[in-house]
């Protein structure tokens, strides 16, 4: 299998999904609306609404219950690099190549866009019920939605990597920033796909336990990438970390020892999906292409 292919063929199809739940451009609200479709549409790997359906599929689910919890998990990812770039977090002007919302909306639309896509990604994900009504996974996949995103998973993160700024952070807490603000996320997209098509209690903690520990090898290979590659690559500008006066694992133990982290973390979340009945050879060979990502 020709993985890279494999992944650009997926990403295509991750791409019509979340286009058909994007809202109109209309309205006196067009603006920020605007601002929001240009947010999402700004490129990206889509990786979690990708490691979502390859879940479920893994799973049997066959159903396009699916679909609006992936277009809703997108925009909360997005939502949430919006709200990172700001003046007041990152203030970064470029993001995969281009302006980022705030530099090209102005900070106020920018901020009201994070606000819309959080909202609208709710608003999207309860379309599911249309699609099954009588389907009882639906609410706790929307519980779980919730929780990953809030205060116990990605915005509990980013508001403790914000305290931590400029100060000395103990691996401890780094783990804990990491397994909140990168690893929620990508727990949130495995487990829904899980839960949706019904796997049992148990495989759902083993899904859970690869991903967080597939979320902390994608984070720590962020923190190389910011110290390694180039603006031209990542297109967006590096060592914005040290900029911001940011712990990471590379400043903490250095670069030789978080490569043999990412790689020893991305083989062992690969190991545990692998202890599963079921099978999806897409998935396995997505998350280890992931140790060789230079974006």
């Amino acid at each position: 299998m020709d993985i890279k292919a494999e992944i650009a063929a997926r990403t295509e199809q991750m791409e019509a999904v979340i286009a058909k739940y994007l809202p109109k451009e209309e309205g006196y609200q067009k603006t920020v609306i605007s601002a929001m479709n240009y947010s999402i549409l700004a490129g990206g790997k889509r990786l979690r609404p990708m490691l979502m359906w390859e879940t479920y599929r893994m799973f049997g689910g066959r159903s396009r219950v699916i679909e609006p919890f992936m277009a809703a998990m997108e925009m909360i990812h997005t939502y949430s690099l919006v709200h990172d770039d700001l003046p007041a977090m990152d203030n970064d002007a470029y993001r995969r190549g281009k302006k980022t919302t705030h530099a090209q909306f102005g900070e106020a639309m920018g901020i009201l866009a994070g606000d819309g896509l959080l909202t609208y990604a709710f608003e999207t994900a309860v379309k599911a019920f249309e699609i099954e009504p009588g389907n009882a996974n639906i609410g706790k996949a929307l519980q779980m939605l919730a929780a990953k995103a809030g205060i116990y998973g990605m915005l509990g993160g980013q508001c403790a990597d914000v305290e931590a700024e400029g100060k000395p952070v103990e691996a401890g807490m780094l783990e804990f920033i990491y397994q909140l603000k990168t690893s929620a996320l990508i727990e949130g997209s495995m487990l829904i796909g899980a839960v949706l098509a019904g796997a049992t209690k148990s495989e759902q903690k083993k899904v859970e336990q690869a991903a967080r520990e597939l979320g902390l090898a994608f984070q720590i290979q962020d923190d190389i990438l910011d110290v390694t590659s180039t603006a031209e690559v990542l297109g967006k500008p590096i060592g914005s970390d040290e900029k911001n006066h940011k712990a990471t694992y590379v400043a903490l133990f250095g670069l030789a020892q978080a490569k043999q982290e990412v790689e020893r973390l991305s083989r062992h979340s690969v190991e545990l999906i692998d202890t599963l009945v079921v099978r999806n050879e897409f998935l396995n060979g997505l998350m280890l292409e992931l140790i060789q990502r230079e974006k």
